[in-house]
């Protein structure tokens, strides 16, 4: 048995990044052995969770084949050689439908492979098929699309959070270690920040969108969702970098990020602004708390906490809604106009307002993102190496919360990283405990533009101290009879 292999001490799915590379390196384990692992593991809990939407067995299978085979040879292609990961379904592999859990896609087949799948295969890793997400990136938690929405796999009455839905659940779950999924107003922080992971928004500009679903071309960002910071800057080294073919990316060298993540935190320079969170009354006792510890934790590890005052929350916000409205509709129009009743009801409702958003007011929303992202840098960044906030307000959303038409009113501000994506500013998710009703909360780090491997940094001694990766959610039966 594999596990046996690895002394008998830690379950295969328990494995990070590193460790699992250790034992592929060594021979004591096999990347057969864990995508087999992997995938057994899915088909045993995924019919509770939805998690995934396609799970490419075969395919998976093959390719670890090859990795062990080129691992055998000597030949390394980098740290994720040999390991499974999962893509949220935006991103095009060869010969795989590219759903985004519409109608309108169920039949569209890819004839390319996106920038993010071809550098992770060129690395190595094994992927095992496509993650649910709300449809088009945007919709919601619905019931009236052709695939079945995500389950938070901490509490089965509770939404995983979105659009990132499934990579959230399959990360949390221990079905898949590494994902990958998009983030234009908090769509990787959301579902990384609701079921306990670690999700990253890099810099805009810094992972290619090259055959993924353009939902909002200005805000749109791709990144990882794992289960350990560690895990993180491993598939962000892979996936990172300019491309040709995406205008977007930025021409910037990417560092090692795994290099710098047992650096400590001494002598750095850290900004909080409670302003935006603390005297909310939306905002849960315990998420202040547990942010106020995260503080105290970099103080007495040697960094310098200071408190700035950041523009106000609701022009970011403002600011972003109207941006992403308008591009969203830019790129549905088509759909909206010849197939409107083909869309789920939330989606329809979320992405229609874009259409009486003039032309004039989407130039005014664009410089008034740059003037805050100038205010922003000017405020905490020209003095200071990351900014610490909330994520979110309050712990996963309970299905009851959406009613049949958008936006819930419950949920009218809880997630606070859009600012984030309108910037274009590296942001993370990382989990720092649990609230009193047993569901994650964490607290999300900011840095300077490219400057990620400070973020995960930064996120590495917090989870040192304050992480709980021993702890999973209970595992569901797998009938499929949830709310």
């Amino acid at each position: 048995m594999a596990e046996e292999r690895t002394g008998g001490r830690t379950a295969l799915h328990e494995l990070s990044v590193q460790e699992a590379g250790m034992l592929l390196r060594s021979g004591e384990l096999t990347s057969v052995e864990l995508t087999r692992h992997a995938l057994d593991r899915i088909a045993l809990l995924d019919p509770a969770l939805h998690a995934f939407i396609q799970v490419t067995e075969e395919t998976a299978l093959r390719r670890a084949a090859v990795a062990d085979r080129d691992l055998r040879a000597g030949r390394d292609r980098g740290p994720m050689h040999g390991i499974p990961y999962a893509l949220k379904d935006i991103f095009d592999v060869a010969g795989v439908p590219t759903t985004n859990a519409s109608r309108l896609r169920a039949d569209r087949v890819a004839r390319a492979d996106s920038t993010v799948e071809r550098r992770l295969q060129a690395g190595g890793g094994v992927g095992l098929g496509k993650l649910t997400t709300f449809e088009f990136a945007i919709g919601g938690p619905s019931f009236d699309l052709p695939v079945p929405p995500a389950r938070n796999p901490w509490s089965e009455q509770h939404v995983p959070s979105g659009s990132s839905s499934g990579s959230g659940a399959a990360v949390a779950a221990g079905l898949v270690r590494v994902t990958v999924g998009s983030d234009t107003s908090g769509s990787t922080r959301g579902p990384a920040f609701h079921c306990g992971a670690v999700g990253l928004k890099p810099t805009y500009g810094r992972v290619s969108g090259h055959g993924a679903w353009t939902l909002s071309q200005t805000m749109d960002h791709f990144g990882p969702l794992t289960w350990t910071v560690a895990d993180t800057a491993a598939a962000l080294r892979v996936i990172a970098g300019a491309d040709p073919a995406d205008p977007r990316t930025a021409d910037i060298e990417v560092p090692d990020y795994t290099a710098a993540l047992d650096r400590g935190v001494a002598g750095l320079r850290v900004a909080s602004s409670p302003g935006w969170y603390a005297e909310d009354p939306m905002t849960m006792p315990e998420i202040v708390t547990g942010v106020e510890q995260a503080l105290g934790v970099l103080d007495s590890l040697g960094a310098r906490v200071e408190q700035v005052t950041l523009p106000p929350y609701e022009v970011f916000n403002a600011c972003g809604r109207v941006i992403c409205a308008a591009e969203a509709f830019s790129n549905l129009e088509d759909d909206l106009r010849r197939h409107p009743r083909s869309f789920g009801r939330y989606t329809y409702q979320r992405v229609m307002p874009g259409a009486g958003i003039a032309a004039s007011d989407l130039m005014r929303a664009y410089e008034v993102r740059r003037r805050l992202t100038r205010q922003l840098d000017e405020t905490v960044f020209d003095r200071h190496d990351v900014l610490i906030t909330v994520c979110g307000q309050t712990t996963a959303a309970l299905w009851s919360d959406f009613p049949a038409d958008w936006p819930p009113p419950k949920l009218a501000n809880d997630m606070q990283t859009i600012p984030f994506s309108v910037t274009g500013h590296p942001a993370l998710s990382l989990p720092i405990g649990f609230a009193a009703n047993g569901l994650p909360i964490g607290l999300q780090i900011v840095g300077r533009a490219f400057e990620e491997a400070t973020v995960l940094r930064v996120a590495a001694a917090l989870e040192a101290e304050l992480g709980q990766r021993h702890r999973r959610p209970p595992e569901p039966d797998n009938t499929g009879t949830g709310a």
